[in-house]
Parts: C-alpha cells; structure tokens; sequence
C-alpha cells in the first residue's frame, strides 16, 4: 500500500490533475490535502481542497457534475496527482466539458 504521507513532505496541498480515463483530455487542475486524498480513495469520486473556501469539497457536490475516480497515480517526485475519471457532465464551473478552452494565441 502507498504511504500517502510521501505526498505531502514538501507541501501541505499539491497539485492534482483530473484526465478523463476514455478520452485522456486533461479536464481540470485542482488541489488536494491529505484529507482529501483519503476521501478520493474512500468515496471514489473527486475530493479537492478549495483554496478560495479554505475547505473540502466534492467535486459535483452541487452541480451533480462527480468525477468518479477510475485510477490515481503520482508523479516521479511524489508531489502531483493524476486522477483518472469518468465525468459526470461538464467539469468546468462554467458549464465547459474542460476548464482548459482559452486558446492563447502563439502569433505576435
């Protein structure tokens, strides 16, 4: 079993990268704590760290829009998350299927 702890030895809250596992689209980047992690293995469904409520939430808690957690891993130095999900209707609380659709331009 995974030490979660050696996720946390540099920060409190990390980086976590939601992909859908059917299509491996990169939908969002939220932030997790220990708490939430455990809550993510418990429930299978997306728990993050709210930085601008200071608390846990449950992604589709409100919208109905769950991230249902197919697999997790972690990146080579232990301080990201993937999680791999199958969504439940848009992922962006704007109504967007990712949070990641403003193209910026690369031309001068």
């Amino acid at each position: 079993m995974f030490d979660l702890d050696q996720l946390f030895q540099k920060s409190e809250l990390i980086p976590v990268i939601i992909q859908d596992a059917d299509t491996l689209e990169v939908l969002m980047l939220g932030f997790t704590n220990k708490e939430a992690v455990e809550l993510t293995l418990k429930t299978k469904t997306a728990w993050f760290w709210s930085r601008s409520r200071q608390k846990l939430w449950n992604k589709g808690e409100t919208s109905g829009h769950f991230l249902h957690v197919e697999r997790m891993v972690t990146d080579c130095d232990t301080d990201t998350l993937l999680y791999f999900c199958h969504p439940v209707g848009p992922t962006c609380h704007t109504g967007a299927r990712s949070c990641f659709f403003r193209e910026i331009s690369m031309e001068e």
